[in-house]
């Protein structure tokens, strides 16, 4: 069943396409006060330095006047088969979710700590919550050869959100230990030929904070602010600088955060209000060869 072809959503096919998701469940005792911001300014960065398309960028927030494009559990499934329908050798795709992310008791037993992550969407204590199983399932099996998707995952509990395979853990020094969380006796999470990426909050152990440490003066998502700055900082990086600058943004945070770039001044005017996430770690996901890389960021104490 398409879902999303029965809402107003953009018609593909474009090139670069990308679904941004805030959720701030607002008069919620778990309200959070800036995922929309930080989907803000993830949609100017990808227009400003990626050239993404406006059409071609598809947010939902509480903040849409259509009720289509309200994070709801049903739309968020219908978004995300926007996202990857008819995808094509040389399509780039982001998927970026802020808001708050859990765990749940796993039952189908691909699990090696026995819990599958979840992202809560608005509705989710009706409507229940989204199980990496299904995001599995919906945007990483479908990727087929030269299709690349990039995931930024700022929750909790959101280390291996995505169900991708290898899992390469780098602590504060910076070496690296390789997973394989390969479950091939239950089922196949790799894509179909395509290259699945995905940077997460925190691992699937641990939980996030709100923090004014990276902007300064106002709430916003540590992973989803750190990434924006490295690559603003050292375009054309590889994965592992990439991964290596964002740890030091947030050691540095305590010594006053600094966007370096063009688009430093309008993300600081786009930070009106703010979210998310104290990142006790960050992850890198590939389909094959190496998968969520894990920055151990637990000792750092900048935004408690």
């Amino acid at each position: 069943m398409t879902l999303w072809r029965q809402l107003t959503y953009p018609a593909v096919h474009g090139k670069k396409r990308a679904l941004l998701v805030g959720v701030s469940y607002r008069s919620k005792s778990y309200e959070l006060m800036g995922s929309i911001n930080d989907v803000n300014c993830m949609k100017y960065f990808l227009r400003e330095r990626f050239r993404f398309p406006n059409d071609c960028i598809l947010v939902l927030t509480e903040d849409e006047s259509d009720p289509d494009r309200i994070p709801t559990k049903i739309n968020m499934r219908a978004a995300m088969q926007w996202l990857v329908h008819d995808s094509r050798a040389g399509d780039s795709l982001v998927f970026h979710f802020s808001g708050h992310g859990s765990q749940r008791r796993d039952i189908m037993g691909d699990e090696i700590d026995g819990y599958d992550e979840t992202l809560c969407p608005l509705d989710y204590e009706t409507e229940g919550m989204l199980v990496d199983d299904e995001i599995n399932n919906t945007i990483v099996r479908p990727l087929t050869t030269g299709v690349t998707l990039h995931a930024f995952i700022d929750a909790c509990h959101s280390g291996t959100i995505l169900d991708l395979p290898f899992v390469c853990r780098m602590d504060r020094a910076g070496f690296c230990e390789w997973e394989d969380h390969h479950r091939p006796q239950i089922s196949y999470k790799g894509t179909s030929g395509g290259l699945a990426i995905s940077f997460s909050g925190c691992d699937d152990n641990q939980t996030s904070a709100d923090t004014k440490a990276l902007s300064g003066d106002t709430t916003t998502g540590a992973m989803t602010f750190s990434f924006i700055q490295a690559v603003e900082s050292e375009p054309g990086v590889t994965y592992g600088r990439l991964l290596a600058h964002m740890r030091s943004v947030i050691r540095d945070a305590v010594t006053g955060p600094c966007i370096c770039g063009p688009i430093d001044s309008r993300l600081r005017k786009m930070c009106c209000s703010g979210l998310t996430q104290l990142v006790g770690a960050f992850l890198l996901s590939y389909f094959n060869t190496v998968a969520q890389v894990i920055v151990d960021m637990a000792g750092f104490t900048g935004f408690l």
